[in-house]
């Protein structure tokens, strides 16, 4: 039985109205699909699906929602690793996979104004058919949405030169937890005119409102991308080879995984070991040389690394394809070890406390976990570390999760000793919800909430998100 047996009569019809019978979803196959997101710790228990098209549709779902007092649950690519997409308590589920279109191009601008279910290797696609470039990108690129994407202000592997999601969006429409339509910043570089209140939807989870459409920046196409995969012996040598690195080249890329990640991969025979050299870390490093000179740079630099001993083997690629490979190394981890159900932590320090700050968590982690196996990689170039716990076979998942969650208080306490952040890119939706104080004050916290009821005043948009009411 599923919870749309619940819903007003009334209500049913009037969404029905907005968007069409056939775009209202509550069989259970469909419930069950889209009203979970990739994490594994709560039930999906959506009451209904439904699929608009315009920013219009969904102004007038969510005023009909507040009439009705029905929770909404914004929904995109479904990817998020903190259950801020999951619809655990009969709410709505506000899909964006039918608002997937390019609005305009502004050449001159180097803009690109979108419908916000846009996947985002379908924005990349788009970038590069005009010449152009759309450099946010991690794993789930080929499926997660530009508008979860702004919603957890997300990340991965080029942030190091490129930065996060927020660095590329230049305005957006949103609709409110009122049913408002705002147009924000409308695509400005330039822009005093008071308060950028674009920066308060990227990052906040679907809480204040829906983003229906955005207006994103592109950049010129990178150059000749060269990689090379490095194996270091230890946490202590990896800082020192990004500062010579990042001193004399500009990388578009600094990676780190250890030799667990590496063998999950491998073991998926998909790509072999770059070299024969068994190692207990490896660093990745992409940058452009267009230039004959900056590869004599990077060999100079990659053998002064190795007389140091910070340095124990590496290669560096030949062609377009060894780029690729290589690169799968480190993108292939979350797949690899996705049959493990990791328990995942996503922590990030200033780049300045990462040595001292991993030494500390890997002794936490290895005095509670002596079994378990841990899988390390991370955006470690811009102080994000990603620390997964894989699941033993004799555990079931609530008992390895319960083991898990006594941890954290210890892996928090060390990111708040060291100012860092219990979330750097996963967002905190649900899972992360009950530590937020270790990164956020109570002070914050508290104006946080007073924007909540400023925009969504009968807390109807994604509720026990981020925090409670």
């Amino acid at each position: 039985m599923n919870a749309s047996v619940n819903l007003p009569t009334d209500f049913l019809t009037a969404i029905q109205n907005i968007v069409g019978e056939q775009r209202v979803k509550t069989d259970t196959d469909a419930l069950m699909t889209w009203g979970k997101d990739w994490t594994k710790h709560f039930e999906p228990n959506p009451s209904v699906i439904v699929f608009p098209s315009t920013t219009q549709e969904v102004a007038d779902l969510v005023k009909i929602a507040n009439q009705f007092n029905i929770a909404i649950t914004p929904s995109g690519g479904r990817t998020g690793l903190s259950a801020g997409a999951v619809a655990s308590n009969g709410e709505m589920v506000v899909s964006l996979d039918r608002m997937n279109k390019v609005l305009n191009f502004y050449p001159a601008d180097r803009m690109v104004h979108i419908q916000a279910g846009m996947v985002t290797e379908q924005l990349q696609d788009y970038a590069e058919s005009q010449g152009l470039y759309y450099p946010v990108d991690f794993a789930s690129a080929g499926s997660s949405q530009i508008g979860g994407n702004i919603g957890t202000n997300a990340g991965g592997i080029k942030v190091i030169k490129y930065g996060m999601t927020r660095n590329w969006v230049l305005g957006l429409t949103v609709v409110t937890g009122k049913g408002d339509v705002l147009h924000i910043n409308k695509g400005m570089i330039k822009n005093a005119t008071g308060y950028a209140l674009q920066h308060l939807f990227i990052g906040g989870e679907g809480t204040l409102g829906i983003v229906t459409e955005a207006e994103m920046k592109l950049e010129r196409q990178p150059q000749d991308l060269q990689v090379l995969v490095l194996g270091v012996p230890n946490f202590d040598a990896v800082m020192p080879v990004l500062h010579t690195f990042q001193s004399k080249i500009d990388l578009t890329a600094f990676e780190f995984f250890g030799e667990v990640a590496m063998q999950k991969v491998l073991d998926h025979g998909h790509v072999q070991r770059p070299f024969e050299s068994q190692c207990p870390f490896y660093v990745l490093l992409e940058f452009e040389a267009p230039f004959e000179p900056i590869m004599d740079k990077a060999m100079e630099l990659f053998e002064h690394c190795m007389e140091q001993g910070w340095v124990l083997d590496g290669v560096m690629s030949q062609n377009l394809e060894q780029v690729q490979n290589l690169w799968r190394l480190r993108e292939d981890i979350s797949e690899s070890i996705a049959p493990f159900t990791p328990y995942k932590n996503d922590i990030s320090v200033l780049i300045t406390h990462v040595p001292a700050f991993i030494a500390e968590i890997d002794q936490i982690v290895t005095e509670n976990y002596p079994d378990f196996e841990i899988c390390w990689f991370g955006h470690i170039g811009d102080g994000n570390l990603h620390l997964n716990i894989l699941k033993p076979a004799n555990l079931t998942k609530d008992e390895f999760f319960a083991k898990c969650q006594v941890v954290n208080k210890y892996v928090f306490e060390t990111v708040k000793k060291y100012n860092g952040s219990i979330s750097a890119e996963h967002g905190v939706g649900m899972t992360k919800k009950p530590y937020l104080d270790y990164t956020r004050s109570d002070t914050e916290i508290g104006y946080m909430k007073a924007l909540k009821q400023v925009f969504d005043p009968n807390n109807v948009m994604n509720p026990g998100k981020l925090f409670d009411l």
